[in-house]
């Protein structure tokens, strides 16, 4: 699909069938601009999603002069509701486009066939999108530094108020259970299984979305787990105790960007800290092998207070055009999101919130557990 708006050309692509040289356009201009670094903005993670998530996933090209300039990656529902891709499980969201590239937002929706589209985790610097935002917050990253050779004295440097108590567990862990290493990428898919079962668990547990109750996720990071480019890898990584795995992550990562993603840990051992043992040794890890920015993704927790260097901000919205869709859309999410939003960001709501959450996970769980309900309450 072909249309025009001004002096920009839009064409309308499945993202799986993107060829090469729109591939290499799109790196581009991930390069060229910090804010699209993240490995959640790149043209393998849309294509993960148009590969599993059938139907909808669709990339809007914008051409300036002939070239391929701007990539807006989204998913098209029903009567034209369209929402940026991943939406949900995506920690970073956005037109990703060369400098100094503009759109008119409005004939961005028309040439996608969209009424609206929402999003929740847009990068910074978007100004076409900016009238249509509802609210900003803050996204925890930590500047990645690379140390010494050896991980204590990294870690001693980067975290005095953490580094005496949590080699002290690392050290009881090894005495306990057998000598702790740490495997920043472990290619063992067993290993990812043994993750996706302990984040199955906790969700259910914790009264949340069981995300790999659904079998396109579960597809989805099987095949990310395989992609392995420049701008996308896929890493799982895993604390062992001796033969036994500890803790586990998935997230991608590109050239600069690591994004912590899907975290969890066997909940029989939290007395060591499994969870934060986890993150530390993998910005370590990452920084070591070229990373510069490791992003946690917008959210209140705690050890991400602990860890952050400082923050970005992302923000959350629904771009319109004039449409009677658009106007119900706006008038059925606005109202849930708003709630959500005034919970998150009062603990004095959010831990009676959790509380009840974990309830009704105990009683939907209860009286049937299996020896897979393993895992933390560190979510990513």
């Amino acid at each position: 699909m072909r249309s025009m708006s001004s002096d920009t050309d839009i064409t309308i692509h499945r993202p799986e069938e993107l060829g090469s040289s729109l591939r290499k356009a799109w790196h581009r201009a991930m390069d060229e601009s910090s804010e699209y670094a993240n490995p959640f903005l790149a043209p393998e993670f849309a294509a993960g999603i148009g590969r599993h998530r059938r139907g909808g996933a669709r990339v809007a090209v914008l051409h300036q002069r002939g070239e391929a300039v701007g990539f807006l990656p989204y998913e098209r529902g029903s009567f034209g509701v369209g929402r940026a891709i991943g939406l949900g499980l995506s920690d970073c969201q956005g037109l990703v486009h060369r400098p100094g590239v503009t759109w008119d937002t409005r004939a961005l929706l028309k040439a996608c066939r969209l009424s609206v589209l929402e999003f929740d985790h847009l990068v910074e610097e978007q100004p076409p999108f900016a009238p249509y935002v509802t609210g900003t917050f803050a996204s925890p990253v930590i500047d990645l530094k690379v140390g010494s050779d050896s991980y204590p004295e990294w870690l001693r440097g980067a975290y005095p108020g953490l580094a005496k108590t949590t080699l002290k567990k690392e050290r009881r862990l090894t005495r306990d259970l057998g000598e702790m290493r740490f495997v920043f990428d472990e290619r063992d898919p067993s290993a990812l299984r043994t993750l996706m079962q302990w984040k199955s668990a906790q969700y259910r547990r914790t009264g949340r979305m069981d995300r790999f109750a659904r079998p396109w996720i579960v597809s989805l990071v099987e095949d990310l787990f395989q992609v392995r480019e420049e701008h996308f890898t896929g890493i799982l990584s895993v604390v062992y105790a001796g033969d036994r795995p500890v803790a586990a992550h998935f997230g991608p990562t590109s050239r600069t960007v690591f994004a912590p993603w899907f975290t969890a840990y066997d909940p029989e051992l939290r007395y060591y800290s499994p969870g934060l043992i986890m993150h530390l040794r993998m910005a370590e890890a990452a920084g070591r092998r070229g990373a510069r920015l490791m992003d946690m993704g917008r959210g209140d927790k705690e050890w991400k207070d602990w860890l952050k260097t400082r923050e970005l901000r992302v923000a959350e919205g629904f771009a319109t055009r004039p449409h009677p869709v658009a106007t119900a859309h706006r008038l059925w999410r606005r109202p849930v999101r708003g709630l959500r939003n005034t919970v998150n960001a009062h603990p004095a709501l959010r831990e009676p919130a959790d509380r009840l959450l974990k309830t009704v996970g105990t009683l939907r769980t209860s009286g049937h557990r299996s020896d897979s309900d393993s895992a933390g309450p560190l979510a990513s």
